[in-house]
């Protein structure tokens, strides 16, 4: 009886891409469908590139399960090294798109599979139909255009990392400048050439100062000018690669095959995603810098619902998640920035459907003396009460809360809510849910404090 699909060696990034086109037309052809290709993909590719970067070359083979529920199998072997862990966050990921995934050692050798159970009710597949599936994977032909705009993706991605790992550097320096200015000095020449001269600056300021408070805001606007120099530098290399998969997807260059357009275009959404997040960061640091420029127009409220609704739509279905959207209040117009506060509910529904693995996610609105009032509440796994300030901390996640993100999402929309005029609060209970309150003046507030009112 036939059990082996195709086996395959990676041993540099096209055998990567390679084994991630593997892993989706292995999935179709045993019988799997629709997102259940993507999730198989995206598992295997996930730990196989972990893999390969922490271990070195990796055998992989595709098998099919015929024992107790069919299931397509895909195994990654490495030489086992106790100096080199195994990727414990890419498997938890991995976890939620498949149906299992698991790690055994076998005398000089480390296994991990993934599993992903066949439609109920499926048979197992015929040695007949098994060799027509060896056929098909065995002529598959990596594109080196393709696995080009792969590297450049996964690039843009680990340099927001990298900031995210600078930025928590400069926190635990902060802690540390009253004991001794040199872990500043090392810190700061860890950053560009363009900061260098401000990072000196800040140096000499923090040997000067005996008021914390002073030294804590000077560095709040070191922050903000790295975060507008990186976030400006970012944007070159990520407008390449969105021109690039759109030369890719352009009719009148060469055709593409569907999996190869589908894999361009996952592409391009990815730059477009972290083309926004560059796009927050210039905004959160503008918010804090007072610089903000709000456009203020009155903003018919249960149109912004259902327009959020729907584009949140397709993220919730993926989750298997419910998301609501009440109709919100009639007849009452805030007049505010409504591309801000679309931002800001966005950013709120992302974050609950991120962290809520079932019920729903709910979008409300009310009018309460001179503020709307929005609340996004979701029945995830909620947040403990000693973390509940930290959120607000930027690039800060609560540990073992899973979902992924940047930590960005809630600092963000608070500091859009206050340059409006306004204020967000949160209210969690561990196991049973989160609820954020977003209050949005009715009119925006004048020069001297008070609402203008038109």
């Amino acid at each position: 009886m036939i059990r082996e699909l195709l086996r395959l060696h990676i041993r540099d990034q096209a055998a990567l891409f390679a084994f991630r086109q593997a892993g989706r037309e292995a999935a179709d052809a045993v019988g799997l469908a629709g997102s259940d290709l993507t999730r198989v993909a995206a598992a295997i590719s996930e730990i196989g590139r972990e893999l390969y970067a922490a271990h070195g070359p990796v055998e992989a083979a595709f098998w099919i399960r015929r024992a107790g529920h069919p299931a397509l199998v895909v195994e990654m072997c490495v030489a086992r090294r106790a100096d080199r862990p195994l990727p414990r966050e890419a498997m938890a990921i991995a976890a939620r798109l498949v149906d299992q995934v698991r790690a055994d050692d076998e005398g000089d050798r480390t296994v991990v599979r993934v599993s992903k159970d066949l439609p109920p009710g499926s048979p197992p597949p015929s040695d007949q139909r098994v060799r027509r599936v060896r056929e098909r994977l065995a002529h598959l032909v990596p594109t080196s255009a393709l696995a080009e705009l792969e590297r450049q993706n996964r690039e843009l991605i680990e340099a927001l990392e990298d900031v995210q790992r600078q930025h928590e550097e400069l926190q635990a320096l902060h802690a540390e400048l009253e004991e001794t200015n040199r872990g500043v000095v090392a810190m700061y020449n860890q950053l560009s050439q363009e900061l260098e001269e401000t990072n000196q600056g800040v140096v000499a300021l923090y040997a000067e100062l005996d008021d914390k408070s002073a030294q804590l805001r000077r560095a709040g606007e070191a922050k903000n000018r790295f975060w507008a120099s990186i976030s400006h530098e970012l944007r070159t290399p990520i407008n390449s690669m969105i021109g690039l998969a759109r030369l890719l997807l352009d009719t009148r260059g060469d055709p593409l095959s569907d999996e190869q357009r589908h894999q361009v275009e996952l592409i391009a959404h990815s730059g477009q995603t972290i083309l926004a997040l560059v796009d927050e960061l210039l905004d959160m640091a503008k918010a804090e810098e007072g610089r903000l420029v709000l456009r203020n127009a009155p903003v018919d409220v249960p149109l912004l619902l259902e327009r959020l609704r729907s584009l949140m739509e397709p993220m919730a279905e993926e989750a298997g998640l419910r998301l609501e959207a009440d109709p919100g209040p009639a007849g009452v117009q805030p007049v505010t920035d409504e591309t801000m506060l679309t931002r800001i509910l966005r950013n709120l529904v992302a974050n609950g459907l991120k962290f809520t693995r079932e019920g729903e996610v709910r979008l409300s609105a009310r009018a309460e003396g001179d503020h709307m009032v929005f609340t996004v509440s979701d029945t995830g796994v909620g947040i403990p009460a000693a973390e509940q300030e930290r959120v607000f901390e930027e690039f800060y996640q609560v540990p073992g809360a899973g979902g992924g993100g940047t930590g960005l999402g809630l600092p963000y929309a608070r500091r859009l809510a206050e340059a409006m005029g306004g204020g967000l609060e949160l209210d969690s209970t561990v196991g049973a849910g989160t609820t954020v309150t977003v209050r949005i003046p009715l009119w925006p507030p004048s020069r001297n404090g008070r609402e203008e009112r038109r």
